[in-house]
């Protein structure tokens, strides 16, 4: 159950980052409450794993889905590049996350 938690406010995590871009710089107004609701909520699930998950594993895997998934959204939505470069860093982002979850 914690890890559903963690995924969650990992997820959450993408959901603030795309719509604080969204927001351009707070002002457009549903943009900007949805970006506050869901780090609010992405920090508050990060808490309570962290109440049972060692630091670092917690942190890792929050921010690592969160770079990936905002990476992810960024090429989808954004049209931004998806050079090799950038891919293998994710790729590597990816395997570090599953590296600390089994380590855990």
């Amino acid at each position: 159950m914690i890890w559903l938690q963690l995924v969650a406010a990992g997820l959450l995590e993408v959901v603030w980052a795309y719509t604080l871009k969204q927001s351009y710089g707070f002002s457009r107004l549903g943009y900007s409450a949805v970006t506050l609701i869901a780090m609010a909520a992405s920090f508050w699930l990060l808490a309570r794993a962290m109440q049972v998950l060692p630091l670092g594993t917690a942190y890792v895997v929050w921010t690592g889905i969160g770079s990936v998934g905002a990476f992810i959204l960024g090429l989808v939505l954004l049209g931004e590049s998806a050079s090799p470069m950038r891919i293998l860093a994710a790729v590597l982002i990816v395997g570090g996350i599953v590296l600390m979850k089994t380590a855990s």
